[in-house]
């Protein structure tokens, strides 16, 4: 059973930390109070940076931060993807760290690439509320919520070895690694239990 907290609403703190992000973050608070179901879209970079994984590899790395490590930042799923939140600057370092763990390896193969959003980019991220409708009608996008929301003012965010060291656990329980060589199909087999 997995630790992670399920934590679906951002809190008036969670709020104004991710519109810090942005230029404007009084007017990003206002749109959210106007329409609390609109997903927005935030810069990168300043605030936090974004590791962006396929849904079950992510929740797999996931699964890991929070039940053999530090836990996580905040973390959503947006389109079929999970977007964990990060300390500023893991976008730039994670995929140097990636490489070096030999990722795209043949080794590695049945590893999903990890996107990393950082300065220069931006996200969307879900909506701070998890009713259906909002005022004006219009329905939350489908995939579009938070799995650990945004709670202070000052979340701890992972940096890129926190992500590293998840990520390569999450691969080694997705990839069985034997230490035997493929089996050759065409190979003759013989009994050799019955010998006298």
């Amino acid at each position: 059973m997995s630790c992670t907290p399920h934590v679906t609403c951002a809190t008036a703190d969670g709020a104004a930390w991710l519109a810090s992000a942005g230029t404007y973050p009084r007017s990003t608070l206002a749109l959210w109070r106007e329409r609390p179901n609109a997903p927005l879209v935030l810069p990168c970079g300043a605030v936090f940076d974004v590791v962006s994984a396929p849904a079950v590899f992510g929740r797999r790395m996931l699964d890991r931060l929070w039940d053999e490590g530090p836990g996580s930042g905040p973390v959503a799923v947006f389109r079929g993807r999970v977007l964990l939140f990060t300390a500023p600057g893991t976008a730039h370092r994670l995929p140097s760290l990636l490489s070096w763990e030999e990722w795209g390896s043949h080794r590695t193969e049945a590893v999903p690439p990890l996107l990393c959003h950082g300065t220069g980019d931006a996200v969307t991220v879900p909506a701070l509320s998890v009713s259906t409708l909002s005022d004006d009608a219009s329905p939350t996008p489908v995939g579009s919520r938070w799995l650990v929301a945004p709670d202070t003012r000052h979340p701890w965010l992972p940096g890129p070895e926190v992500l590293l060291w998840a990520a390569v656990r999450a691969a080694r329980a997705a990839v069985r690694i034997s230490i035997f060589p493929p089996a050759d199909q065409d190979a003759k087999v013989y009994d050799v239990s019955r010998r006298r």
